[in-house]
């Protein structure tokens, strides 16, 4: 990809977002060229990137370093960044041991997405998803089902896994995810057939920046235009709230091809790093 200047706005501006997300609730460790952020309370746990304007590359001894607190803290040894922003992490990440996978990230053309046709499917309803609901605890088991069968075709995980999997969630997390969505951190939209939740999305605004985030459709309802159907009704929401960057990563290249057919396209990559399984 040829660098021009909007594209290194748009970098920029996307590194702005990675390291403004975290900062907003957990402090960070310094690490020189790497920072660590920390679990979120009875959240998620964030990750490593490299630190936001400093000028020395990351090494094999940074990352060796980050991993050691990662495991003394009990955290995922988990590196995240883009590619064209910190090139040589990769290699660095690899020869520190580290599985390395990249997904395309892809920025929203807002006039190529207004002239795309609304994405619907016969019974389904897809509305937000308020704070209180009370099916929250089946809403956040749709992703865990969908990523536990990757890619986008048909399998077999549906509704009863999505119920089995319910009870599981924690009580201390699911009022977490409840507070961001009360104060508007995370915006969640789901796709409702009449046996519940099939398809569910999210995204995190931060000032005018969002991205769209675990976009998941029960295996049993794949291609359905669920998931299609969801990121629409995630992109009106964050237009009619005045974002003018709109992102997100794809998992591969199908999926890549089912948000380019809603206006978004490929600008960078977001690279990954953690333990081989």
């Amino acid at each position: 990809m040829t660098e021009t200047a909007t594209t290194r706005d748009l970098l920029e501006r996307l590194e702005a977002y990675y390291d403004t997300v975290p900062r907003n609730t957990v402090l960070p460790e310094d690490f020189g060229s790497l920072t660590l952020f920390l679990q979120d309370g009875d959240g998620w746990p964030f990750y490593a990137r490299p630190t936001r304007g400093h000028t020395a590359r990351p090494t094999v001894g940074d990352v060796a370093a980050v991993r050691l607190r990662q495991r003394e803290l009990g955290l995922p040894e988990a590196f995240e960044w883009v590619h064209e922003t910190t090139p040589g992490l990769r290699d660095v990440a690899l020869r520190a041991g580290l599985n390395v996978h990249a997904h395309p990230i892809m920025v929203l053309d807002e006039a190529a997405f207004r002239r795309v046709t609304r994405p619907r499917s016969e019974e389904v309803e897809v509305r937000r998803v308020e704070h209180d609901a009370l099916d929250l605890a089946r809403v956040q088991s749709v992703p865990v089902v969908a990523f536990s069968e990757p890619g986008t075709a048909i399998g077999l995980g549906g509704p009863e896994l999505r119920d089995a999997a319910a009870p599981g969630q924690r009580p201390e997390t699911l009022r977490y995810i409840g507070e961001r969505m009360r104060t508007g951190r995370t915006v969640t939209y789901a796709a409702y057939t009449d046996k519940g939740p099939v398809a569910v999305g999210s995204h995190q605004p931060r000032g005018r920046v969002t991205e769209v985030v675990a976009i998941g459709t029960l295996p049993s309802a794949r291609r359905r235009g669920l998931a299609a159907a969801v990121t629409w009704a995630l992109v009106v929401d964050a237009l009619d709230a005045g974002m003018d960057l709109v992102f997100l990563s794809a998992g591969d290249g199908d999926v890549a091809r089912v948000y380019g057919r809603l206006g978004f396209h490929r600008i960078a990559t977001a690279m990954i790093a953690e333990p081989f399984a």
